[in-house]
């Protein structure tokens, strides 16, 4: 995506665009000193003045609020606002009451530039100031009660903006630190865990090993015992780190699904995503596949699509052999051959794809892939109700 997270900078040239767009926007309230300056009878000298006075305002405004919250300190914050306020000061004085406009300009940038505890008396103060100059520029009280309103309503709505800002960072931040500390302990709990399941079974073929070293020339048989015990020992061992890691590889939906938004998200790719599936009553086998399917689907995306949106829906619907859960990954790329969901070379299945077959064959499910009217559909299917044992199983 291209899009500018709320609390995030900009990452390259696009999203500079967009957030100098954004800001600029607000920027269409000039059109009362702009057509002063074309309409205002001003002479040549002082149109060329206020041309660059208004420049320099715009300038130094976007300069201010664009790097709002970056880190600077409060004093060279205050120094840039005092200079907004005193260019709109020369500039209503000098040229008339349609700069006044530019005081809410000011009270805007206090309150996204400033921390509260300075914007709440800086916005009143240059709302004070406004109204000084209203009070002196010929006319500008009509113009008083049409600007003072903005300028406090919009300096203390940038300051809660502000404020969002800062919270919605310090908690992406925060979830950061947590996936962090949740993946470490994660790998904690396997370390232990086949610790725990290899230390005993790996002392005991070590011992075994040497008292059958130590019998071979004298006692053939016994040396025989030994070794058949140590056969038996690792193949329990065997057993048992293959379950271990394998409750570790068994993928979820909430978890792939995530995955897949953030992997969308850092190849530019528009994810269209379910917020949060429901999963109830969906045998752990069905979900497994599913999501085994859903990780595919999106690596090749990523990889080979060339896309610029991927759709994922996750839908419950009844047919004659029952009840199923329905995943639908769907790109607008070039539908070519792909080696995982989407065959191989010259269109044919590729090993990713018979993977997933199998997959979902073994959990009572099916696979549909191929080219659809804007790029390329894969559908995956397993069963909500419990599958019976010999279901997927080959004759």
């Amino acid at each position: 995506m291209n899009s500018v997270g709320m609390g995030q900078r900009p990452q390259n040239r696009r999203q500079q665009v967009v957030k100098f767009l954004w800001v600029g926007i607000w920027l269409a309230y000039l059109s009362a000193p702009v057509r002063d300056l074309l309409h205002g009878g001003h002479s040549d000298g002082v149109v060329v003045l206020g041309w660059i006075g208004l420049a320099a305002f715009v300038f130094w405004y976007f300069t201010l609020v664009v790097r709002a919250g970056r880190g600077e300190r409060n004093g060279v914050v205050l120094g840039s606002v005092a200079v907004l306020a005193a260019q709109s000061t020369v500039l209503s004085l000098t040229l008339g009451r349609e700069w006044l406009v530019l005081y809410v300009y000011v009270a805007i940038a206090s309150g996204a530039a400033l921390p509260f505890r300075i914007a709440r008396w800086m916005i009143p103060a240059v709302s004070a100031l406004l109204t000084g100059a209203a009070l002196v520029v010929p006319g500008g009280t009509a113009f008083l009660t049409g600007l003072l309103f903005p300028a406090l309503l919009g300096g203390f709505s940038m300051t809660g903006v502000r404020e969002l800002i800062r919270t919605t960072t310090e908690l992406r931040e925060a979830r950061a630190t947590v996936a962090r500390l949740a993946a470490n302990e994660e790998r904690l709990r396997l370390a232990r865990d086949l610790h725990d399941l290899l230390g005993h079974s790996l002392s005991l073929i070590t011992l075994k090993s040497e008292l059958a070293g130590r019998m071979l020339p004298g006692h053939p048989e016994k040396a025989a015992q030994q070794v058949a015990d140590i056969e038996q020992v690792s193949r329990q061992a065997l057993v048992d780190v293959r379950a271990a890691v394998a409750g570790y590889r068994k993928p979820r939906l909430l978890e792939e699904l995530a995955g897949a938004r953030v992997a969308l998200t850092a190849a530019g790719i528009t994810a269209e995503l379910p917020a949060e599936p429901d999963l109830d009553g969906v045998p752990e086998d069905s979900e497994t596949a599913l999501a085994w399917a859903l990780r595919e689907a999106v690596t090749n995306v990523v990889r080979h699509s060339g896309a610029r949106r991927c759709t994922v829906e996750l839908l419950r619907r009844r047919t004659l052999d029952g009840l199923l859960l329905e995943l639908a990954v769907e790109d607008d790329g070039s539908g070519g051959p792909r080696g995982g969901p989407g065959g191989g070379p010259g269109g044919g299945p590729g090993n990713g794809l018979t993977g997933l077959t199998e997959r979902l064959t073994q959990a009572g499910g099916t696979l549909e892939a191929g080219r659809a009217r804007n790029g390329f559909l894969l559908i995956a299917r397993a069963p909500v109700a419990a599958v019976p044992a010999d279901v997927g199983s080959g004759a």
